[in-house]
């Protein structure tokens, strides 16, 4: 997702000759505010910040003032194998925890330069596409502030429309531990103005109900094809006759969307012509829980075999 992000950054060599800005003071009453931040984090990072039976996030947590949730093992930003981390709390405690988790994952990296530069490293925020629009500003002027004033780079995604019911973007920030941390207090205290915003603290950061859409045929109908499945590791797909692909989608998505709900499962259909090895089955991929994908792929079967009993 990340190579069609939009050209909102500044030049790692225009940042190292600027002089650092003063520190901005944030006004007590945005600071005081309840707020939270959600990036992601490889599977294996996450175990590093989680810590052996959770010492570190507990640690972490106490240190910071802040709380810290992960998603499951299972759990991934759509298109990615990436767990999401929120922190939420007053701005001052997300800064000290998040300040706490990138310079635990920067020690892991074990970054070796050859000079005395500081490592510049990325971290992906997870933005709400309503809020985003206040974070670029008119014409990219907040955005080009935030790039300024913190000497980070900047990068907001374009909106992905591959995954429906996907509605936040990635905002990714590069630079060293100081300067990330300094463009997190600016989104976060412009986040903090926006009313969508605060709406969305309280929604669940798991993304069970999105699916790729791209794979929507209108007219589900037509002759029964044998069904394929490969294993993978917290991951099922199976085969799905190209006619009656439509069919498991419903109208709009809405089957495969109570499926997702109901199962707890993420489901994601390929694209057209991307069929399972040797047939003309579209390829439906399940990830979850064991009891999600069973009860996920249980679901979809259904929906061929009723549609295959009425067309025989």
């Amino acid at each position: 997702m990340e190579s069609t992000e939009s050209s909102y950054m500044s030049s790692p060599e225009a940042v190292r000759n600027r002089s650092p800005p003063p520190p901005k003071s944030p006004t007590s009453e945005n600071a005081e505010k309840p707020a939270y931040i959600r990036f992601l984090v490889s599977n294996a990072a996450a175990g590093s910040v989680i810590g052996k039976g959770g010492s570190t996030i507990t640690e972490f947590q106490s240190k910071s003032g802040a709380r810290i949730q992960l998603s499951r093992s299972h759990e991934f930003y759509p298109g990615t194998s990436d767990r999401i981390i929120m922190v939420s709390g007053a701005i001052d405690d997300i800064l000290k925890a998040m300040e706490l988790i990138l310079a635990k994952l920067l020690n892991e990296l074990n970054i070796k330069d050859n000079d005395d530069d500081e490592p510049r490293t990325k971290v992906r925020l997870i933005v709400s596409n309503s809020s985003c629009g206040s974070i670029i500003g008119k014409g990219g002027a907040t955005i080009k502030s935030f790039i300024d004033g913190s000497q980070a780079g900047i990068k907001i995604s374009p909106q992905d429309n591959n995954f429906y019911g996907l509605n936040d973007r990635l905002v990714t920030v590069t630079g060293t531990l100081d300067e990330q941390l300094r463009a997190i207090d600016l989104i976060l205290l412009k986040l903090c103005e926006d009313p969508h915003y605060s709406q969305a603290m309280h929604a669940p950061f798991s993304y069970a109900a999105t699916y790729n859409s791209m794979g929507y045929v209108p007219n589900g109908a037509g002759a029964k094809f044998p069904n394929h499945k490969e294993d993978h590791s917290n991951s099922v797909t199976i085969g799905v006759s190209d006619e009656l692909i439509g069919l498991v989608l419903g109208r709009g998505g809405r089957n495969i969307m109570k499926i997702s709900q109901v199962s707890g499962a993420m489901i994601k259909i390929s694209d057209r012509d991307d069929f399972m090895s040797g047939t003309t089955d579209r390829k439906v991929t399940i990830r979850g829980s064991q009891r999600a994908i069973r009860q996920a792929e249980s679901m979809i079967m259904q929906v061929v075999e009723n549609a295959t009993e009425r067309v025989d």
